[in-house]
């Protein structure tokens, strides 16, 4: 049987699929994408199956292929959908059913042993796979072709027919535009992972709590971890718009001048528990910050001399999410609040900002808001 296709229809189907997904309606575009898929898929297995044997789709072409197909074109992003999953799960649960099939005289024992037992291995060979069930049903239940088969079932027509389907799943997202696979070694390429934040949960932490999952859960772990992280992103961005420095400021300690000797200032800090102080000038505005970097290397003089020019400073109405990427930085720990003219009017600390944006997003009991909290 001759298997003949124009010469430019792939690359037109994956230029209308590309319009198409442009287009609008993202949700029936993907039922559409999915759809085509299938029939493209399915149609090249059967015909090129049937070619390679004795010419009979009937005989070559076996009814799991299908639920493969729902999994590889609507689901791709699945482990369950994986080049692996799918040609392991078929060819070794149909290998598991012939076995059964030989050794069990009864149908209805042999069925549920088969199935049972394809679970237990494709589970050991990482390969599971919802259709090999059928396909290990197919082995016990087929009839007179597949019993005459024997053994070579778990190999043509099952695992041709499932290397055929991901071949062609694997060229049609390729040229539509989709990444698959997701996982193992013919993964298609992904942009880097973006870096993890200072944050929030690490990759360690999101292992430790997949391998406390007594079920498997059917994402892939750089997909969840991406969406988890793009959740937590939108979840502070949202906090982060509604709280202003007005609600989490704090009074700020007592300005130092810029005539203060270093020596009283350094004893203040310690005093107090405090990691910087202001430091105002003229008509009372902030013109810096000193902490104990600043003093460390000066014994003498004033703090004019050794005090930081740029301090951080925010308007009561600035937000959260506009002040974070100042305060983690590394070089600001506290910013302060200032009015129009630039005078003090409080402060906020790492710590106030950890905790008004902790109480925000449900973290559990508020971080006190102390000098305590604020140490180096």
């Amino acid at each position: 049987m001759a298997l003949r296709f124009p010469a430019t229809f792939l690359p037109r189907l994956g230029r209308l699929a590309r319009h198409l997904r442009t287009a609008g309606l993202p949700g029936h575009l993907d039922s559409l994408h999915a759809g085509i898929g299938a029939l493209i898929g399915i149609a090249v297995t059967g015909l090129v199956a049937a070619w390679w044997g004795d010419g009979s789709l009937f005989a070559w072409l076996v009814a799991p292929m299908g639920a493969s197909a729902v999994l590889l074109f609507a689901v791709p992003a699945s482990p369950l959908a994986r080049p692996w999953a799918i040609l392991g799960g078929n060819s070794v649960s149909a290998a598991v059913g012939t076995a059964c099939a030989a050794a069990v005289p009864q149908p209805a024992l042999a069925a549920g042993l088969a199935v049972g037992l394809a679970i237990v291995a494709m589970r050991a060979t990482r390969c599971l796979h919802p259709p090999g069930g059928a396909a290990a049903l197919t082995a016990v239940l087929g009839g007179q072709a597949v019993a005459q088969a024997g053994w070579g079932f778990a190999l043509a027509p099952v695992a041709l027919n499932a290397a055929l389907l991901v071949a062609a799943g694997w060229l049609y997202h390729r040229l539509t535009g989709h990444a698959y696979p997701h996982g193992g070694w013919l993964a298609a390429r992904r942009p880097p992972p973006e870096p993890e934040p200072a944050t929030g949960f690490t990759a360690e932490d999101l292992e430790a709590a997949l391998a406390d999952q007594d079920e498997l859960l059917d994402i892939d772990r750089q997909d969840l971890s991406d969406l988890l992280h793009r959740v937590e992103r939108l979840a502070m961005a949202r906090t982060g718009r509604r709280l202003t420095c007005a609600a989490m400021m704090v009074p700020a300690p007592a300005p130092a001048g810029p005539e203060t000797r270093v020596a009283a200032a350094r004893e203040r800090l310690l005093r107090e528990g405090l990691t910087d102080l202001p430091v105002v000038g003229t008509a009372g505005r902030v013109i810096g910050t000193v902490g104990h970097a600043h003093l460390a290397g000066s014994p003498l003089g004033m703090i004019d001399a050794v005090m930081d020019p740029m301090p951080c400073l925010a308007a009561p109405d600035r937000t959260a999410a506009q002040l974070i990427p100042q305060l983690a930085d590394g070089r600001h720990r506290v910013a302060w609040i200032v009015d129009r003219e630039g005078r003090l009017q409080g402060a906020v600390w790492q710590a106030d900002l950890l905790a008004a944006l902790a109480g925000r997003l449900g973290a559990g009991a508020e971080i006190p808001r102390t000098a305590a909290a604020r140490h180096a």
